[in-house]
């Protein structure tokens, strides 16, 4: 999916306040911590709870594995002001519907805009190194704040899904974005 240029872990993206760059091994306690939280974890599709480190570095193994393929995309969110520890998480990954876009934050860094800043930048990334001619994403009918950093980026409803990973057998409310009306946004 993702071409060669984003396949070397020195690529990044450069938003406002944030630095989006490959998940690092020396990331794992900080990740854990942050989607160790309930209540980050709770509306999230797959990340498991109790999230151990264990469980980080595994994801940061498969991560920078996937990333490197061009399977997937996942950036670790970091402030600029800080020392790069990351906040959060953005991906971009294969689904059933096609690439869809995933993210999670930290829950101190939540009301802050920086969903919507780093979805914006991975979406203009996707859309500018792929051929992808969509994105979708997933939201659980609860996660009003999810659905409203996709709206902000350009995201239209799309209809439902069965809910995927801890949800089985709810509904998750689908939404899309092609790459047309990405241009006439941008």
């Amino acid at each position: 999916m993702f071409p060669d240029l984003a396949r070397d872990d020195v690529f990044r993206l450069e938003t406002r306040r944030l630095w989006l760059r490959w998940p690092q091994a020396s990331d794992a306690r900080a990740l854990a911590a942050l989607a160790g939280d309930w209540e980050v974890a709770r509306l999230t599709a797959n990340i498991p709870h109790p999230y151990t480190l264990e469980d980080a570095a595994q994801f940061i193994r498969d991560s920078r594995i996937g990333n490197g393929l061009g399977r997937h995309m996942r950036l670790a969110m970091t402030l600029k002001s800080e020392a790069l520890a990351p906040i959060g998480m953005v991906s971009v990954h294969p689904s059933p519907e096609g690439p869809s876009l995933g993210y999670w934050l930290g829950r101190a860094y939540w009301g802050q805009g920086f969903a919507a800043e780093a979805a914006a930048a991975l979406i203009d990334a996707c859309f500018l190194v792929t051929q992808a001619s969509a994105l979708t994403a997933a939201s659980m009918p609860e996660n009003v704040a999810s659905q409203a950093v996709l709206r902000s980026v350009g995201f239209k409803p799309a209809g439902e899904a069965p809910a995927p990973g801890r949800h089985a057998g709810g509904k998750a409310l689908m939404f899309a974005l092609d790459r047309e009306s990405w241009a006439r946004a941008a």
